[in-house]
């Protein structure tokens, strides 16, 4: 899992840059500094990350690109190298970082999930089930691709069960994803009679709750 890997990568900079080693500077300069291969060697590696997760077009990156440009192994610019890392550790512990992908599809599946709720209030239950249905199924797809798994040529319920072993769905959300592929098969064969308004009323919101919680950040 992606994100998992960069969290533990996240921890062990984190900590690794605790283990540097500051010496005094010499000449009667006060102050500390830290050798170029020492500190070079894990702004390189924050460098890395910081790129894997953000992109180059972010100030988290930027910043840290000019801060290695800038050092001089003096321990303000050490320290301001942390600065930045810190700020870029706290913002995706904190979830803050945004997928674009991910975003622009959950506008459009909101989109989907408004008619189906309109439908549905205006006694369309079919095509309610429908629209919540195949927005869903792209939905989780698409979520599923986000985070590295093989959803080509995959069911519903292979992609659902992909979700769920690799730790991507929990708790109530996990519980009411097992019964999802049943109704939307039902949706999507047309079988019509074995649907019930409260049954797509479900779909409805647990799609927009799981837009919610995974589509906004990633």
């Amino acid at each position: 899992m992606q994100h998992a890997l960069f969290s533990r990568r996240f921890e062990e900079l984190s900590k690794s840059f605790a283990e540097l080693q500051f010496h005094p500077n010499g000449g009667g300069m006060s102050g500390s500094n830290v050798k170029a291969g020492d500190w070079m060697r894990w702004a390189t590696s924050a460098q890395s990350l910081v790129r894997a997760v953000y992109g180059e077009d972010t100030p988290h990156y930027q910043n840290l690109v000019k801060a290695i440009a800038d050092c001089s192994g003096y321990d303000y610019d050490v320290m301001a190298l942390r600065g930045i890392f810190l700020s870029a550790k706290d913002d995706f512990d904190g979830g803050y970082v945004f997928n674009p992908d991910l975003r622009v599809s959950g506008e459009v599946f909101g989109d989907f999930v408004a008619l189906a709720r309109q439908s549905l209030s205006e006694g369309n239950k079919d095509v309610a089930a429908v629209l919540a249905c195949a927005a869903l199924e792209d939905a989780l797809k698409r979520y599923a691709a986000a985070n590295s798994l093989p959803v080509e040529g995959k069911t519903m319920s292979e992609v659902v069960n992909l979700l769920k072993a690799q730790g991507l769905v929990a708790g109530a959300q996990k519980s009411m994803l097992d019964t999802m592929p049943k109704i939307r098969n039902y949706a999507l064969h047309a079988d019509w009679s074995k649907l019930s308004e409260p049954e797509v009323a479900s779909v409805i919101a647990f799609v927009e709750q799981f837009l919610l919680s995974k589509f906004s950040a990633a």
